[in-house]
């Protein structure tokens, strides 16, 4: 595949499936700064009710929302299907091959790299370990974005639907991905 077309475009259909399978989330690169974009992904996945946890060698030992941050994957208790990649695009490659070696032990399925993240080494890597890659695309967004809650707030989300949304247990600004298509 050319290098400028590898991993630029994902089905909603695909990061729909990865969000709503999965249960449980390494945030590698966990922030403890309330106003680092980190914090505000893993509030905001700890209260649509997946399990984050936060790795972060500076930090290992502490609390961040609650949850004890790890110093590595190696460290983190299983099961974990996403290892979310906080880090820049020089150290994903280093954070892949971490998670690979981790793979079987964590259940891991997803190595997941934020926004501006892209590392096509590591997603390679990742891919012949069969591992799924998803690069340059935030969790908590794509979240937002197929609930709904995005365009709630008129933010533009490319779909038209006249499905209603979901509602999580929570109320109606908490939105769920559902299996529909619309």
């Amino acid at each position: 595949m050319a290098q400028d077309s590898y991993h630029r475009t994902y089905s909603d259909d695909l990061i729909a499936a990865i969000l709503r399978e999965s249960s449980s989330i390494a945030m590698v690169g966990a922030s403890a700064n309330t106003s680092r974009p980190s914090y505000f992904a893993m509030k905001y996945l700890l209260g649509k009710g997946y399990r984050v946890v936060p790795v972060n060698v500076g930090l290992a030992g502490q609390q961040i929302l609650g949850q004890t941050v790890h110093a590595s994957l190696a460290d983190v208790p299983p099961p974990i299907q996403i290892v979310d990649i906080f880090r820049n695009a020089e150290a994903a490659l280093e954070v892949t091959r971490e998670a690979i070696a981790q793979k079987e032990r964590l259940g891991l399925r997803v190595v997941w790299m934020q926004l501006g993240v892209r590392n096509e080494e590591a997603a390679r890597e990742a891919e012949a370990a069969g591992l799924q890659v998803i690069m340059n695309r935030c969790p908590k967004i794509e979240y937002g974005r197929l609930s709904g809650e995005i365009g709630w707030a008129g933010v533009s989300t490319g779909r038209i639907s006249s499905a209603r949304p979901k509602l999580s247990p929570s109320g109606v600004q908490s939105h769920l991905i559902g299996d529909d298509k619309g």
